[in-house]
């Protein structure tokens, strides 16, 4: 009788089991570095999607240094572009402004025909024409002169005129010198029709671009459009609040509230 004799070896087993754990540890390990590969990724384009958002946001982009009153109706913004900005064009940039305005006409009642409540006026900085105020001028002669409510170098301030009167925008202003025809009155500012003592055309000082680092300003018109439809200091009272808006195409907005302490011509408004 043969006797067999059967012996228990669990050393197979337990090799079995160590590739079963060391494949499934490469495979979590997979997964794991494929999360946060793609995580990674999106955190990355998300990043630099928001750098360059912020970059164009201050690349273009206005900043406000004070803004005061000229007469009853217009305002002077001193400004220059915000740090790191670009050479802005001047036909990428609009201004707005908002106001809450009971009486518009400024006769000390608020009616339907007043258009009362809240107004709206906008402008722009220039047409980027060197001297061409456009065909609202009027004597303007072949069109040096500058728009009023166009933006200038801080150092200039506005437009100029080179007739004998010194006005801007008026009769006098410079024709043809070609010609001898001085303004729209025909006369040199010696007063006859010769040719010798022609004035020079204007020089054009308005802005056509916003360097980086230059001082500018702009004179805004805040009653223009429709009669009794603006934002005039003289139809608001103190304490009233006046919106501002400067946009920059491509660019940011600056926003600022313009606060009516005092009425006084150079009054500053906060």
């Amino acid at each position: 009788m043969n006797n067999r004799k059967f012996t228990r070896e669990e050393t197979g087993s337990i090799g079995i089991g160590a590739m079963i754990v060391f494949i499934a540890l490469i495979l979590v390990a997979a997964v794991a570095s494929a999360v946060i590969i793609q995580t990674g990724e999106k955190l990355q384009q998300n990043a630099q999607q928001t750098g360059s958002d912020t970059q164009r946001e201050i690349a273009g982009k206005i900043a406000l240094k004070t803004v005061r009153i000229v007469d009853t109706t217009q305002v002077r913004l001193f400004f220059e572009s915000s740090p790191g900005s670009d050479v802005l064009d001047v036909t990428d940039l609009a201004w707005q402004v908002a106001c809450t305005n009971p009486d518009p006409n400024a006769d000390g009642t608020a009616i339907s025909t007043d258009n009362p409540g809240y107004q709206f006026v906008a402008g722009v900085f220039g047409d980027g024409i060197a001297g061409d105020q456009g065909t609202g001028a009027t004597g303007d002669g072949t069109g040096n002169d500058d728009d009023d409510n166009f933006a200038y170098l801080e150092d200039v301030m506005g437009p100029t005129d080179d007739d004998e009167d010194g006005d801007y925008g008026d009769s006098n202003d410079d024709d043809d010198e070609a010609t001898g025809n001085y303004g729209i009155n025909g006369a040199d500012e010696t007063g006859d029709a010769d040719t010798t003592n022609e004035e020079e055309d204007d020089v054009s000082n308005e802005a056509l671009t916003i360097l980086p680092g230059e001082n500018y300003v702009i004179m805004l018109d805040l009653a223009q459009g429709t009669a009794g439809n603006d934002c005039g200091i003289n139809d608001l009272s103190i304490n009233d609040e006046i919106t501002l808006w400067i946009h920059v195409e491509g660019g940011g907005s600056t926003y600022e509230t313009l606060t009516i302490t005092d009425k006084t011509v150079g009054s500053e408004l906060v």
